[in-house]
């Protein structure tokens, strides 16, 4: 069965969708706050995290900082009151894969839930005795293990960071349009996943900076051309 860290203050709420998820056939872990999810992982190998935002003692996006520092490849859904713009920015920047407003319907929760573990195929990847590595600039970019280096950059990157770098590489020096790269990495084009694809481009754009060669350039209304390699 599939494993979710549901992580929810609200005593009802979390609750009814323990139950609700539970009739759905996942295996659901529910706790009240970040410090007792951390401990929970510590423990249990789970395949998607529901994260509330605002809860007592470590709030979601505290949690989703070092659920991303130690379990890169853990997918979770931001669930929230606060409807503010800047609190969803702040979710994608952290690297949710999903973000939810309250009040919000328990089936669409699930099919969200779905869609994303299709997605993000819920597999660690294995190392392969012999990986594939592309030279990227003063870059070497090895995406069967999520790793960025060069003579000063050792980076493990997530594994939507490494998709969509693999992809822009593969189509390198070409426009590539908005709308493919969200159709290949997401199979979606919704304003969140819009706003998802912008933050991981401006996040590779960080970790190439010093390599002022390397440009991933934005064509307004159209998309991106990934050049210098």
């Amino acid at each position: 069965m599939t494993k979710v860290l549901l992580v929810e203050d609200d005593i009802d709420l979390g609750n009814l969708l323990t139950q609700y998820l539970e009739l759905n056939k996942f295996e659901v872990n529910r706790v009240y706050n970040g410090l007792e999810a951390r401990q929970a992982l510590e423990n249990t190998k789970y395949d998607i995290g529901i994260f509330d935002v605002m809860m007592p003692k470590e709030d979601g996006f505290v949690l989703a900082t070092r659920v991303k520092e130690q379990y890169p490849y853990l997918p979770f859904i931001f669930l929230t009151a606060r409807k503010m713009k800047d609190d969803i920015i702040q979710g994608l920047k952290l690297g949710a894969d999903d973000y939810i407003v309250k009040p919000f319907d328990a089936d669409e929760l699930i099919l969200r839930v779905q869609n994303i573990l299709k997605r993000t195929a819920r597999v660690t990847p294995v190392k392969k005795p012999e990986s594939k590595s592309y030279i990227l600039g003063s870059f070497t970019f090895d995406p069967d293990n999520l790793k960025l280096t060069s003579s000063t950059t050792n980076k493990t990157l997530t594994e939507k960071e490494a998709q969509l770098l693999d992809f822009l590489f593969q189509h390198k020096n070409q426009l590539i349009k908005k709308e493919d790269i969200l159709n290949h990495l997401w199979q979606e084009t919704d304003f969140f996943t819009k706003r998802s694809l912008d933050v991981f481009i401006s996040r590779l754009r960080k970790y190439l900076a010093d390599d002022k060669t390397i440009q991933i350039t934005s064509v307004r209304g159209v998309g991106y051309r990934f050049t210098g390699v």
